[in-house]
């Protein structure tokens, strides 16, 4: 089963990393990822040593991130339900047509993809929230909480004036062109958001 899937995959042009049972996986993603791209995990429910759901348990604890589809040749709802539950995002009964198991893994390489890539761009945020003036950060969280400029003003002992100039340029640098885009990255970054309505100033 195993010398198949990884011939089918190929044949395809995707990379296959096949393992005989489920601790050579966990010790190989321990070692970091298997793959620099976006990737997915296909793993039997009955494996040799961990079965197929404590492998995927180990993964889960140790924070792997890439998609889990199981495969099995027996029906059970019950393990369904629990490998569902536990995060896994296909579960596939042999025997196994090569489409619907290729369809599968596309599917969810394809979610990894998107994880990969929200990733990115959140630590792309994140840089640029680093690189704010201290100033800057300060006249930012005061925004996410609600207050207008002229409180800002107040709060921070500069003017108005000073504080629309910090706002601009801190918004270009976070990349929001809109206070409601702000308020959208202002989460993303753990900032105190109080309040989206439209603030004076």
């Amino acid at each position: 089963m195993r010398d198949s899937l990884g011939q089918l995959l190929r044949s395809v042009g995707m990379q296959a990393n096949i393992y005989s049972y489920g601790e050579a996986l966990i010790e190989a993603l321990t070692n970091g990822p298997v793959s620099k791209g976006p990737a997915c995990i296909v793993l039997d429910v009955r494996l040799k040593g961990l079965s197929g759901l404590m492998v995927q348990q180990e993964l889960s604890r140790r924070s792997v991130p890439h998609p889990v589809i199981f495969i099995t040749g027996h029906g059970d709802i019950v393990m369904t339900v629990k490998a569902m539950k536990a995060g896994a995002v296909d579960f596939l009964t042999k025997p196994l047509r090569d489409q619907d198991l290729l369809e599968a893994i596309a599917e969810a390489v394809e979610q990894d993809r998107l994880r990969l890539c929200n990733a990115s761009a959140l630590q792309d945020l994140r840089d640029c929230w680093l690189a704010l003036t201290p100033r800057q950060k300060q006249v930012m969280q005061c925004l996410a909480r609600g207050m207008p400029v002229n409180h800002i003003a107040d709060e921070l002992g500069v003017s108005e004036i000073t504080v629309k100039i910090y706002r601009g340029e801190s918004m270009k640098r976070l990349g929001a062109r809109t206070l409601t885009e702000f308020f959208q990255k202002a989460k993303l970054l753990g900032l105190e958001v109080v309040s989206a309505s439209p603030l004076q100033g």
